[in-house]
Formats: structure tokens, sequence, C-alpha cells
């Protein structure tokens, strides 16, 4: 893409998603991640009513009464971006593609990542790291995080999750939150993988889908082709029975989908292309409070 081009083009992202972060996300952002990073402040005596889990065993073997381990809110947090660059992410039937959902996504949640004074990093991942960008805050580092999602372009096409999941594991000493945003259609299971990760992070996923993908228009004869692995065919859209079988496999992958995220104890939400990500963040932003 041309300099002038991309300018522009981050200039109106910068506009519309730092408006979004301003005016409705601040506060809702804040009070659903703030409270999750807890940094040790001091030790007191244990009182009745106390929860035993924060017991500190070195203190109160020294002096033989318990004490427990108080918390403040730290004042700052470190989150990541974790985005997909996969091929699959370049479709878009209606309003735009999902890469461009995305971009707007990620570009809103580092607006009001910042003016909460957290800093804020991306890890960009297809089947291999493509690009590790480490957190920091300003607008400065913002403006530079949106021209790479807008203009950034990947080595390979493919899919791996779970790969992406183990790196973010190791990179990120200290414990941050990441959010995952991908249509997450991967072959292989990342389970395991996320249950890891967000055990040492707070892990959040965000899917941006198509509607063409979750249901197949009447159309009659379609060439479609897998922009992952580029294999080409024929199908005709105008049998009932192909559109159902298409249809079962989409409800399938997200029912399968939807259980892994619950037992690896991930929130998430889901965003169509032709829907107002708006809303669909404020009821993840409520449902953690």
């Amino acid at each position: 893409m041309e300099t002038t081009e991309l300018l522009k083009k981050v200039r109106r992202i910068e506009i519309k998603t730092r408006g979004l972060s301003n005016n409705i996300f601040a506060g809702q952002y804040h009070s659903a991640f703030k409270g999750r990073g807890m940094a040790f402040s001091e030790v007191r005596e244990y009182q009745f009513g106390d929860d035993i889990r924060d017991i500190d065993w070195n203190v109160t073997a020294r002096f033989n009464k318990p004490f427990i381990k108080v918390f403040e809110e730290e004042r700052e947090l470190t989150v990541m971006l974790m985005v997909d660059v996969s091929a699959s992410l370049e479709f878009g039937t209606i309003k735009q593609f999902k890469k461009d959902m995305v971009t707007e996504i990620a570009a809103t949640i580092a607006f009001s990542a910042i003016q909460n004074n957290d800093k804020i990093g991306v890890i960009f991942f297809s089947d291999r790291i493509e690009k590790f960008i480490p957190p920091k805050k300003g607008r400065k580092h913002i403006l530079y995080i949106i021209r790479e999602l807008i203009d950034f372009q990947a080595q390979s096409r493919r899919t791996d999750i779970c790969m992406g999941m183990e790196y973010l594991t190791n990179v990120m000493k200290r414990r941050c939150t990441t959010f995952v945003l991908s249509d997450f259609i991967d072959k292989k299971n990342f389970q395991n993988a996320m249950t890891i990760a967000n055990r040492k992070h707070d892990v959040v996923a965000i899917q941006v889908y198509d509607r063409r993908v979750a249901e197949l228009p009447s159309i009659g004869l379609l060439k479609i082709k897998d922009a992952e692995t580029g294999h080409e065919q024929w199908i005709d859209t105008s049998s009932s029975s192909l559109r159902k079988t298409h249809r079962d496999w989409w409800l399938n992958m997200q029912s399968d989908l939807n259980e892994m995220f619950t037992k690896s104890n991930v929130d998430s939400i889901s965003v169509c292309t032709d829907q107002d990500f708006v809303k669909a963040l404020l009821n993840l932003f409520s449902k953690r409070k």
C-alpha cells in the first residue's frame, strides 16, 4: 500500500476507534480488566473470614500464628493483541473483510488500553510467529501498531493457534491480558495450549466470521477456494442437502469451539463482519465485571 493511502487509512481508523474508546469503552474496559491484575503488597494477621488461600506460610511459620498476603490492584496492565494473519482472514462478502474488522477491534482495544495507562503489544501469527511487537505505551506506539495491522504481509497462509498460544506462554514472563483475534478456523485442537496460557495470563477470545461461511446462499454453481491451501472446487449451492451439510459443519464447529473456550476457562465473543462489534465488546466487558 502506498504511504499516503496507508496514512489516510491509519488516520480514519484512529478517528473512529479512538472515539469509540473515549466515549464508550474507557470505564467498561477499566472495570472489566483492571481488577484482574493484582500485586502483592504486604502481610497482616489472619482475621476470621479471610480466604485461607491467601495465607503466607513462610511468615506464619516464623511467627507461629497465621498471616495473610494483602494484594492491591496493579497500577498498570500489560495488554497483548494476538492477531491471526493467516489467509482465511482475507475474506468478506457483505460489509468488510474479516481482516478489516479485526484491525478495528484491535485498534479500539489498543486506545482503551493506553487511556488506562496500560502497555500494549502485538503478536502476529499464522502457522508461525510472523512478528512480535513488545508492549509499550503512547500514541506513537499505537499508530505504529495500527499501521502494521493494516499493511502487514504474512509469510505463511496457514493457521496454528496452538503454536501461537505456546509462544505467548513462553515469551511473556509477567502476567498479561491477551486478546486473541481470529476466525478460529484451525484443524488442530488448541484447547490444552489455551488452558495453559490462560493459567499464566488472562486470555480472551474474539472470533470474527463472515455470514457466507456460516450459511451458503442458493445461487447455483459456485467456485470455492480454500484460502490457506489454495484448493479449488465447484459446488452446487442450489442443492438444499449441500447447504444443510455446510450449515451443520458450521454449527458443529461453533459448538466445539465454545466448548473448548468453556473448558479452557476463556471468555469469548463472536462477531460477524456485517455486525456492529461495539455491542459485542460491551457484552464481553459487562460479563467480566
